[in-house]
This record gives C-alpha cells, structure tokens and sequence, in this order.
C-alpha cells in the first residue's frame, strides 16, 4: 500500500470588531484564534495492483495507459475545498461554510468563527467531479455526496476526499486542529484479450456500487445499482483491450458490512454472491450480441483499484483468469445504447 499526504493549512484570526456584542447571536459568544491542519491523505494499492496484475511484457502499454488515466485520480493533490461548520444541537445547522479553489499543494485561508463546538464536515476535489454533487448540506446528519442518476453515467473525474471533526473552539487559546480527508471512491479496470476471437465490437460497463456516501457518519448508502459506461483507454499494439471507471465502493460482504441499504438490492444473475459486476457485450461478425456478467466476489472498497483480466471466446463470451467470479452469459441480447463500435 502506498500512503501520501498533501498539507492544507487555514489559520483562524480575531474577527476585526470591537467587541463581542457584534457577533450574530445565533452564533453565540466571542470569536478566537485558531489554526486547522488539513491532511489529504492517500492510501491506495493502485502501484501494487498495476505490478502484480499487468507484470507480463504483453501487459506494457496497458499499464502504462491505465496510470495515465488514473493519475488524476490517486492524486495528493487538491484543486478545491468545500468546508462546513455545522452546530451540535439537534437541527445541526449549518453555521459556518466556505469553498475555495486551491490549485496547490498547501494553501492558507483566514476566516472568522465563533467560540463554540461544531462538528466539520469537508470534502476536497468535488469541482470538476462531473458525477456527484453535495446535496441537502444544510443540516449536518444530512449531507452527502450523491450520485447523478442515469441510465448509464460517466465515470467520476477526480478523487474525492472527505472528513469529519468534531470541535470545539474556545476563547483565549492556541488551538489547533488536525483534519484526516481519506478517499471515498476507487477505480476498476478491465483487460480483454481479443486473440483469435474475431469479434466485431466489445464495449463495457460495470455496475453494483454505490448511491450516496454520508459525510457525517461515513456510510455508503445503496438506493438502487447505477451503470457506469467504462472509458475504453488507448493502447498501443497488441490485442488488449482496456476499460476503467472510477466510482463509489461496492457493498461489503454481510459478515463484515457497514453500510446502509434501502432498496432494490443488487443480485447478480449467475453469480448470486457477487458484490459488484463487469457486464460486456460483445459484436459478432452476423450482428449478434452477447452479453457477458462477470460477478466479482471480492469488494471494491474506497482508495482501491481492482484490475480483472479476461480471455475474448469466438463465441461473444468473455472467460475470467480467475474461478473466484461469477460467470453469466445472455446469447443474442438486445441493445439501443447507441454505443459506437470498436475495431479489434
């Protein structure tokens, strides 16, 4: 595993008033000085993962492709901040929010906050994310990040990183704060083979992740089981062909589940104990298509990339490397995706 931190420093000064009777009462009492160290902390496999799945010499431009793409993704870097500063009682409002563009590895903000205890909610690079937006923040219990809804959506843009403190800022104190941001969605990669298949057209797409993500207690939620079209990445020669996607985690196994479910639970036909699945289709020469549900067993949890390799079969079917998937094959299914096709 590799771990890497960016620093973010805001330092908190005295509002320049002259006194605490300026202060909005619903804040409470008097302002004070303080500094919060911010921690955008990467914990991955990703460096791991690409050596040990894609260490042969035929795997070389796939690897060198998929580092490419994810590189903006396994990232210590932040392009922006969105900070709030909720109170405790028990509405939680919001008191206190800011949002900021950084474009740096360490930046500082100087703002004003009342004495009193908050709990702070922050999630950095949700900007350019183009997937998910920050929904009811208002109140503290309800903020989330969420998950656009679609028949197929894009793969996420950024790496999202978020954390929660609860504080508490007192009068006539040095104080200062460290906030941890962990990463709260991961990637996946599939590696298609296409020797001696002779197909016409392979496309991708994985599904069975979840919805939303609550800031305040840190649980993925599972309203209903999203698409995402997988970004077909370039590589150079050779008869590989590479998908990925970045999204939210998958659900856990029972035995050591954190989550919270709601509806339409997510079961994969063919592979009734997978948490999360790769569906392909694949073109014959006649125009048949043939849809392929690889079930993976294993969760995709957040801060991870999970590469599968499979083998494409003459028959439109696709055969994993490993027998810990489930495997479930659809002869001559039926699309209006508008997919474009793909020469091999």
């Amino acid at each position: 595993m590799s771990f890497r931190r960016i620093l973010i420093y805001l330092a908190g000064a005295a509002a320049l008033l002259s006194g605490c009777g300026l202060v909005d009462e619903k804040l409470g009492d008097c302002g004070a000085d303080f500094e919060a160290q911010y921690e955008l902390e990467l914990v991955t496999n990703m460096t791991t993962e690409i050596q040990t799945q894609l260490s042969l010499a035929a795997d070389i431009s796939v690897a060198t492709s998929l580092r490419s793409y994810l590189k903006g993704i396994f990232t210590d870097f932040a392009h922006d901040v969105d900070l709030s500063f909720y109170g405790v009682s028990a509405d939680s409002l919001r008191l206190k929010h800011m949002s900021e563009v950084m474009n740096a590895n360490q930046s500082s903000y100087t703002f004003y906050i009342p004495s009193r205890r908050y709990m702070h909610l922050a999630v950095a690079n949700l900007l350019d994310n183009g997937s998910l937006s920050l929904v009811d923040s208002l109140r503290c219990h309800s903020s989330r990040l969420h998950q656009r809804v679609a028949d197929t959506l894009p793969p996420h843009r950024t790496g999202l990183f978020t954390a929660r403190l609860a504080m508490e800022v007192v009068d006539n104190q040095d104080q200062r704060f460290d906030v941890r941001l962990f990463m709260a969605n991961c990637a996946a990669a599939l590696v298609v083979d296409t020797l001696g298949s002779g197909l016409r057209d392979i496309r991708a797409v994985a599904t069975g992740f979840a919805t939303d993500f609550a800031l305040c207690d840190s649980l993925y939620t599972f309203s209903h089981s999203p698409v995402f079209k997988a970004d077909r990445l370039p590589v150079e020669g050779g008869t590989q062909l590479c998908f990925a996607t970045v999204n939210f985690p998958s659900r856990e196994p029972e035995d050591v589940k954190s989550i919270i479910e709601t509806e339409d639970p997510f079961v994969s036909e063919g592979a009734e104990s997978s948490l999360w699945q790769w569906r392909v289709y694949a073109t014959l020469t006649d125009g048949t298509v043939v849809e392929t549900r690889l079930g993976v067993l294993n969760p995709l949890r957040g801060g991870q990339l999970r590469i599968i390799k499979v083998q494409a079969q003459p028959s439109g079917s696709v055969q994993p490397g490993s027998s810990e998937m489930g495997v479930s094959v659809s002869i001559d299914w039926n699309y209006n995706d508008g997919f474009p096709e793909i020469d091999l």
